[in-house]
Parts: C-alpha cells; structure tokens; sequence
C-alpha cells in the first residue's frame, strides 16, 4: 500500500522534471538555429531537392559570414570533389588542414579529404603521401583500402602485397586471393622478360596465400612449357582439375598440344573427352572434338558432338555439331548444311561471352580482374549463352 502512495507522489515529479527538460532542449535548438544564418537553410533545401550547384553557392555565403563553421567546410570540399572542381575542394581542404585551431580528429579528417581530392584529380603520388600520414589513426583502414587501390592502379604489386597484409590484419577480413594474384602479376611479368626461374618463386608464394588458386598452376605449366618441359607443364596444368575443374577449358588447347609434341595425342584425347564427360563446356567440346578428328577420324568426332549435344543441348554446341556432320556430308548435301551452320554460327557469336559474377559486365576474352569492378576471379570460366540486354 505504501509504494502505491510513494508512485502516486513521484508521478507528478517525474512529468515535471520531464517537461522541464524539454523545455531546455526546445529553447537551446531555438537560440542555435537563431544563430544560423539563412543561407544555411537555403543550402540545406537545395541539397535535399538535389541541386548541389546552388547548394554550394548558398554554403560559401555562411563561410563568409561565419569563418568558424569547420563542419560546413568540410561539406562544401565535399562538394566541390563530387561536382569536379577538384582544385576549389583541395584549397578548401588545406586551408583546412593549415589551421591552428583545429582538433586532432578533424585535422585528421581533412588529411583524408584532401588524400581523396587528389586521388580524384588522378596524381596518385600526393594522394599516397596523405593516406600514409592517417597511419595510426582512427582512419587508417580505410585509407589503407585507398592505398591498395592506388598501387593496382599503378601495378606496384610488392607495395599492393605489403598493403593487402596491413589491411588483412586490421580487419581480419581475408585478403589472400588476392595477393596470391598480386604473386601471379610479379610472375607474368617476369615470364614476359623470359625470365622463368624467377617467376618460380613468386608462383609458389602464390599457392602458400591461396592453395587454390588456378592461376598460378596455369602460370606454371607455361614456365614449364616454354622451358621445354612438356610433362611438368602436363602435371601443372593437370593439377588445375583438384583445385577447380571449371577452368580446365582455359588449358585444353595448351594440353593437348604439350600431349601433341610428346607423340602422345591419343592419351590426350582420352583425358579431354574424360574431362568433357564429367564437367561439359563448349570450349572442352571445341578441343576434344579436334583431337578426337586428329586421333580417330570425322565419324568418331561426330559422335562425340552428338552424344554431348544429346546430353547438353545448346546452340553452341550445335554449331560444332553442324561442323562435324559437314566433314561426313555428301557434296551435294553440303551447300545447305553449311547455309544452315552460317546462320547458327552469326547468332552464337554474340552469345559465346564470358561474365562477371560480381557486375554481370560481358566480355569476349577470360579476365582474372574485372575491367569494370575491378574484382579479382569474379569472371566465370564457362562463356555464357545470355542474350546482351539492350541499354
């Protein structure tokens, strides 16, 4: 009975007390908006109706009137970078950046800014040089995310290796793909200077980040090819089906051939039509069906078209298959046969793309990084057969 009488008297203290709060906030949101200059509304309604251009215009008007708005210097820098007027954002920025008065955080925050500025006005170096000032501070994973960018950009793959580290262990967040990627870089371009024993290394630091990374096997039957080895680049290239059998179409031809100069074709023919038994692509199916001619003739290569056509019906492989029936066609048979391969042949090739899982951008060759996202191995081996949606 008695905590019903103490609620009873302390209800109207706590309504009181409440409304007096309220009181407070209200009249301290008055006296503040009060002290605000109009042109700060104005800037505010043109960016909620999106027109930044007058938006800006009405922020410079409250700078002018009152120096010490740091917050709204920042907006406008901002601004300014988004608009394109790089120069005004990075003047704005360091003036910023210059002052005496301001607080560590946001001195900070105007390093990053003007970082960013010159990243977008494309001089990579200056941008490097701020984002490696935010070390140590509360900004520093997000401008090692910039740095990475920067030393892709410029294929500094020893710095992008040490960056995608740094990056790794503050966030905890797996960068392994992609400095097994970075290896593989540093390794083609030393295959390009027909320096193959020092891509070696590079390839095997490559499989410790990344044990599945298809890449470097691919890179390594090359070296062993183009160093005479045939059946080292056999094994490296054969090793690509345990780590995943997708991207086997990408080697076929390059197997079959390393199979070719060791006088051993038919073995090779066996293992690809092995393959396109268990993991079917049109581009197995466009090796196999050679090696198989090569090996056993026109009517065997048929079949094996056939039977794969019955088992994956596609118009790709259709094509393929309207090319074997013209090996074994009667002459007279032929002209109609090849009217009808033309035809199918002109509407594949608009088909026969690879594409990005991460983007869904379409491209006529195999890339390891995306040209529009720039995502590492985000583009599916299999070439598709979807129809390019018209913009």
């Amino acid at each position: 009975m008695e905590l019903e009488y103490w609620w009873l008297l302390a209800l109207p203290l706590f309504f009181a007390l409440g409304w007096l709060a309220a009181r407070i906030d209200i009249k301290h949101l008055v006296s503040e908006s009060r002290a605000l200059p109009m042109s700060y509304f104005k800037g505010l309604n043109f960016l909620l109706n999106e027109q930044p251009d007058k938006a800006i215009e009405a922020f410079i008007e409250v700078v002018k009137v009152d120096p010490q708005t740091i917050e709204l210097h920042f907006a406008l820098g901002s601004l300014f970078r988004r608009r394109g007027e790089v120069e005004r954002a990075i003047r704005m920025h360091q003036n910023l950046a210059e002052r005496p008065d301001l607080q560590p955080e946001q001195r900070t925050q105007a390093l990053f800014e003007l970082a960013q500025d010159y990243l977008k006005a494309g001089l990579l170096d200056r941008a490097e040089e701020y984002f490696k000032q935010l070390q140590g501070t509360h900004l520093e994973e997000q401008a090692l995310g910039f740095l990475l960018d920067i030393y892709e950009q410029e294929k500094d793959w020893e710095k992008a290796i040490a960056t995608a580290g740094r990056l790794e262990a503050r966030t905890g967040e797996s960068r392994q793909k992609e400095m097994a990627n970075f290896y593989c870089e540093i390794a083609t371009r030393e295959i390009m200077q027909s320096r193959f024993d020092a891509a070696r290394p590079h390839l095997a630091r490559a499989l410790t980040h990344h044990r599945l990374c298809v890449r470097a096997n691919m890179l390594l039957g090359e070296v062993e090819r183009a160093c005479g080895n045939d059946e080292a680049a056999i094994e490296a290239w054969t090793r690509i089906e345990s780590q995943n059998p997708e991207f086997l179409p990408l080697v076929a031809e390059r197997l079959i051939d390393a199979f070719r100069r060791l006088d051993r074709l038919k073995e090779g023919s066996t293992l690809l039509k092995g393959y396109l038994a268990r993991y079917a692509s049109i581009d197995l199916l466009n090796v196999a069906f050679q090696a198989d001619l090569d090996v056993s003739g026109a009517h065997s290569a048929y079949r094996l078209v056939r039977e794969e056509l019955r088992r994956n019906p596609t118009l790709l492989g259709l094509d393929k298959l309207l090319e074997a029936q013209l090996l074994e066609a009667p002459v007279e048979r032929r002209r109609d046969l090849e009217l009808v391969k033309n035809l199918v042949h002109q509407h594949t090739r608009s088909l026969a793309m690879y594409r990005c899982d991460n983007c869904g951008f379409r491209a006529r060759q195999f890339y390891w990084r995306c040209p529009a996202c720039n995502g590492w191995e985000t583009y599916s081996p299999r070439r598709t057969e979807e129809k390019e949606m018209p913009k």
